[in-house]
């Protein structure tokens, strides 16, 4: 089985993407299943139930970072999803933490970023971009040609070597070169592990801790005013 996670920010365009492959995927014959990671609404599950008739499942992170909630339920998504017999796990992502990613290694990562959200977003949103395999950028349709050159040149500039594939998602322009890297994606193997590094350490902040300022605090610190350092056992 191989696995495709699908991230970026809200209102990027990631469902409608997803619509076109899986609805292609189908045509082709493969068996897939969909996770559908989000903080506290999502129906993206029940949609692609009742127009693809594919298992689905879906998670809500709550109060834990819905990246670590990605990392903490996937090793049972897989099973499921091989329990299923799919041929391809598709996972979508909620894609609010820039300084995460969800990507692991040997599965394909695909970030969506729209062209309309402003030049500098490429430059913004850290690992979700330099850590994919493939960037999507939707919505091309309603900017200018500069602004479009302009668009796949910041990617670049974060990401030297990425696949960008322009696509108009609402119609299915480009879907196919996406569909042709996710066929090429390789099978998933265990152990399964992060791509690239994840944030520094657990802080008292995540794990409850209201007071204001680096005094209050413990673990890795950061004054408005010098580096990060470490204090406590």
């Amino acid at each position: 089985m191989r696995g495709v996670i699908c991230a970026g920010p809200p209102t990027s365009g990631k469902t409608t993407v997803l619509k076109h492959v899986i609805r292609k995927l189908l045509k082709e014959g493969f068996k897939l299943a969909y996770l559908k990671v989000d903080v506290q609404y999502a129906d993206e599950d029940g949609l692609f139930k009742a127009e693809f008739g594919i298992p689905v499942k879906k998670v809500y992170s709550g109060e834990l970072c819905p990246d670590h909630c990605n990392v903490m339920v996937l090793g049972d998504a897989v099973e499921w999803a091989e329990e299923e017999q799919a041929d391809f796990l598709i996972v979508e992502t909620a894609g609010l933490c820039f300084r995460c990613s969800p990507y692991i290694e040997g599965a394909l990562g695909i970030v969506v970023l729209e062209a309309t959200s402003g030049m500098n977003l490429p430059r913004k949103i850290g690992p979700m971009l330099s850590l994919a395999d493939l960037a999507v950028v939707t919505k091309i349709d309603l900017v200018s040609q500069a602004e479009r050159e302009v668009f796949r040149a910041r990617i670049l500039e974060t990401s030297p070597g990425m696949n960008v594939v322009e696509t108009n998602a609402l119609y299915g322009i480009g879907v196919d070169r996406i569909l042709k890297s996710i066929k090429a994606s390789p099978e998933l193997k265990h152990p399964m592990y992060l791509k690239g590094n994840p944030p520094v350490g657990t802080c008292t902040i995540c794990v409850g801790k209201k007071e204001i300022g680096w005094r209050q605090h413990f673990g890795v610190l950061r004054p408005l005013e010098g580096d990060m350092f470490y204090r406590g056992e």
